[in-house]
């Protein structure tokens, strides 16, 4: 199987192709590391703002005086106001800058876990999740936009893996010293408390963040107009529409399956025990650690075979599922485990698509193009999380916490639809790509024949 992503410049040159404008001096990696450790660090904390209600699940019902279907409301609109926020912010990262989103984001959070800290109703409540998720969608592209800036380009691929895996040690922040902060003290001080800590993300963005190396001239959009054309072409080229559906189709079943669903999945229908299922969703944590970085190597070395990736990664978690789905009865306990660490697999292969968009837009469309990849599979994530609730309420009508193994197999196969929807979309605009390609004279050998000339030191391209 051939690729043709990756290449935009002239005829014969398939590397790595950001065609940011003029960068006179080359960062120094002690330097660039510094400014993209601030950078993850306000990721991380994002990352800890958007699980630290999930984790208080409980408290929050007796504080509420609310049901369960009103606290899950909370992460159903959050992933909303997260998805729908995406292009809007691209935009404006495109015109201000990371450093502004980032610094903007981190107050927006502490706003919100203030208010619920001193919330005493549902609606303020929810009020205060819609800051946290406007705060965080602020955050990750923009992180993005830092590392493609000052990383030169094929080791974007790796730092972008390692942004994904470490900030995922904000949900670990959040599960482990919020939970022991909320037990030993009150709800007020432990939401106050993490207001406190986006605050110090705030000053420490100031301080240390810059959007890019000294001497990178950029020309942000001059007015309105210019905003609308930025977005029309950051939309037609087929590049950032690639990344979008690479996005998309790699990433909803593994967030779906982490967020809400998997637990009572592997609890309720498969019959596992509560710390069973704990533990492969931790390893669904891990195998993302460890996978990450080896996609990222990949992507750097092979960047016209990223879709041979996303394609693998695709149909191993079909597979996988319908294994699952299919078996008479509850699957055996090696089977959930290979389901799990397929799902693992997911989070990581969804950062191709922002790695599509950084190689096939100008640094001037950057934001954009990162924030419309972003919608895809989060806007993915929370379709398959309303379709499989509401098949689920179908098949056990009056009991809600009771559901059957075949009402979750039938309320799962939901996936299907949305994997053959993100299939179609990157077959063609691959296929459009690969056209691109052939104009500019680059042809690409079949993968195998890629493969052998490696191996013996020539050319993978021709």
């Amino acid at each position: 199987m051939t690729d043709l992503t990756g290449v935009a410049g002239r005829a014969g040159d398939p590397g790595d192709v950001l065609r940011r404008v003029t960068t006179p001096t080359v960062p120094r990696p002690a330097r660039a590391y510094a400014v993209w450790l601030v950078a993850l660090a306000a990721y991380a904390v994002a990352v800890f703002h958007r699980a630290s209600l999930g984790v208080a699940g409980v408290q929050a019902q007796e504080r509420f005086d609310a049901g369960a279907s009103a606290i899950s409301l909370f992460l159903v609109l959050q992933l909303a106001v997260y998805a729908g926020m995406q292009v809007p912010v691209g935009v404006a990262l495109d015109r201000f800058g990371s450093r502004g989103l980032i610094l903007a984001g981190a107050l927006t959070m502490a706003a919100g876990q203030a208010a619920l800290a001193l919330a005493g109703d549902v609606p303020t409540a929810v009020a205060a999740r819609v800051l946290v998720g406007a705060g965080d969608a602020m955050t990750f592209v923009s992180v993005l936009r830092v590392v493609g800036f000052w990383f030169p380009g094929p080791t974007v691929p790796l730092v972008t893996q390692l942004t994904g895996i470490l900030g995922q040690f904000g949900q670990i922040a959040a599960a482990y010293p919020l939970v022991a902060l909320l037990c030993s003290t009150s709800w007020e001080t432990t939401f106050l408390g993490a207001a406190a800590v986006s605050v110090l993300v705030a000053v420490l963005v100031v301080v240390a963040l810059r959007d890019a190396p000294s001497g990178t001239v950029l020309v942000p959009p001059a007015g309105l107009a210019e905003v609308r054309r930025t977005l029309a072409l950051t939309w037609r080229e087929p590049g950032t529409r690639i990344g979008l559906y690479t996005h998309l189709v790699t990433q909803f079943s593994g967030t779906v399956f982490a967020l809400l669903w998997g637990y009572p999945f592997l609890v309720v229908g498969q019959g596992l025990s509560p710390a069973t299922a704990a533990g492969l969703l931790t390893l669904l944590v891990v195998v993302g650690i460890g996978v990450g970085p080896l996609l990222g190597r990949l992507c750097g070395r092979w960047p016209l075979r990223r879709s041979t990736l996303v394609f693998a990664i695709l149909a191993a978690t079909a597979t996988a599922w319908t294994v699952v789905l299919l078996w008479p009865g509850p699957a055996p306990l090696p089977v959930l485990v290979l389901l799990v660490v397929v799902l693992g697999t997911n989070g990581p292969g969804s950062m191709i698509g922002f790695d599509y968009a950084r190689t096939w837009n100008p640094a001037e469309r950057l934001g954009s193009a990162s924030g419309v990849v972003n919608v895809g599979g989060f806007a993915a994530s929370l379709l398959t999380i309303l379709a499989v609730g509401a098949v689920l309420d179908v098949l056990t009508p009056g009991a809600s916490a009771d559901y059957s193994l075949d009402a979750f197999r039938a309320a799962f196969a939901v996936q299907y639809v949305f994997w053959a929807v993100g299939l179609v979309g990157v077959l063609r605009h691959r296929r459009q790509l690969r056209a691109r390609l052939a104009g500019d004279g680059v042809v690409l050998a079949p993968l195998v024949v890629a493969v052998g000339a490696r191996l013996r030191g020539g050319s993978a391209y021709r």
